[in-house]
């Protein structure tokens, strides 16, 4: 600075630094001669002083400035700048000449790349001046993207919740397969896209008499097996659902075929008649299936199929229990079309 200058010979280097943190003075042909603490810290590599100002810097706008006289002759206009390098940041500044022509003030702001500034050198609120906003308008942005973070996390934690909850909705709480609600959903979607499928509704055999003689904890253990069973024999795809006490129902999406079905009943039916170990006792149960096929009718309902399934499980009930039977209209269409084969 010039002693000459009133203005400058009143503002002593504590209070550069004080007032602006961000600062550099230049000599008259663009080497620095000093700078602000909060500049310094910004190259923690290089001691600034006696560095030419444009081997750190690039003036964007205005252009065209690329020496000290050009820096001078468009002093008091606003500057954007960058600093060199990978990671160089953004400015806005000033220039202002001192008296006389012995060098320039170039007072910096980070202006919109102050988040960067501060994650890049660790900058704290004592790297600014007292009357600077940057501080308080950083705070602002770190509890925006706070308060984002957590309704972010909260809305992941809602929708986990909903899903969670809507899965409750769709399961037996006992076995863990489907329920009621959950068969009708599958039920209406494979109709209303006329998908073909097979569906077998098993009634447990002497179910009852496992309650009544070994209690209600060895019937649960009894579903729970039975459950476990139905999913070990049936696809990843396929609905297996208990929609009563004793009572399950099995969807096979594009599964139609009669002997294929009637392998898988058979093999329900093998395993269903081995004994279950509870607490050192054996509960004997069997069980009996009703089979019905979409294919087999023109127009279809939910409520016309498993009734259906319901018909052919009591017929193998009254057959002698521990059996799989079709239900007629199955094996109507089935012989109707072995018979046209032929033909």
């Amino acid at each position: 600075m010039a002693a000459s200058d009133p203005v400058a010979a009143a503002l002593a280097h504590a209070a550069l630094n004080a007032l602006m943190p961000l600062h550099l003075t230049l000599t008259a042909d663009g080497m620095i001669a000093s700078a602000g603490p909060t500049m310094r810290k910004l190259f923690p590599q290089q001691d600034l002083i006696g560095q030419r100002f444009f081997d750190l810097f690039d003036v964007r706008r205005p252009g065209g400035i690329v020496t000290a006289p050009d820096l001078r002759l468009r002093a008091g206009l606003r500057l954007t700048l960058t600093q060199r390098g990978l990671n160089g940041l953004g400015f806005a500044g000033i220039s202002l000449p001192f008296a006389g022509g012995s060098g320039l003030l170039v007072n910096l702001s980070f202006g919109i790349g102050i988040i960067d500034a501060v994650r890049l050198h660790s900058l704290t609120d004592a790297d600014f001046a007292a009357t600077d906003l940057a501080m308080e308008l950083l705070y602002l942005v770190e509890a925006k993207s706070a308060v984002m973070e957590e309704l972010r996390a909260l809305n992941l934690r809602l929708q986990g919740a909903k899903h969670t909850a809507e899965k409750q909705a769709l399961t037996d709480t006992l076995t863990g397969l489907r329920n009621r609600r959950a068969l009708d959903i599958v039920l209406a979607d494979v109709l209303q896209h006329r998908l073909p499928f097979g569906l077998m509704q098993i009634d447990l055999d002497y179910f009852k008499a496992v309650n009544d003689t070994l209690g209600h904890a060895a019937g649960d253990h009894v579903l729970r097996e039975v459950a476990r069973v139905l999913g070990e024999e049936t696809r990843r795809g396929d609905t297996v659902a208990r929609i009563g006490g004793d009572e399950f129902v099995v969807v096979f999406p594009g599964l139609t075929l009669v002997a294929d079905l009637r392998r898988i009943a058979d093999r329900m039916v093998a395993r269903l008649s081995e004994p279950f170990a509870h607490e050192g006792n054996l509960c004997r149960i069997s069980a009996s299936i009703g089979i019905a096929i979409s294919t087999a009718y023109e127009a279809l309902t939910a409520d016309q199929i498993l009734g259906d399934a319901d018909a052919a499980t009591y017929a193998s009930k009254h057959a002698g229990r521990g059996r799989a039977l079709f239900h007629p209209s199955v094996m109507a269409r089935a012989e109707g079309e072995r018979r046209a084969s032929i033909v």
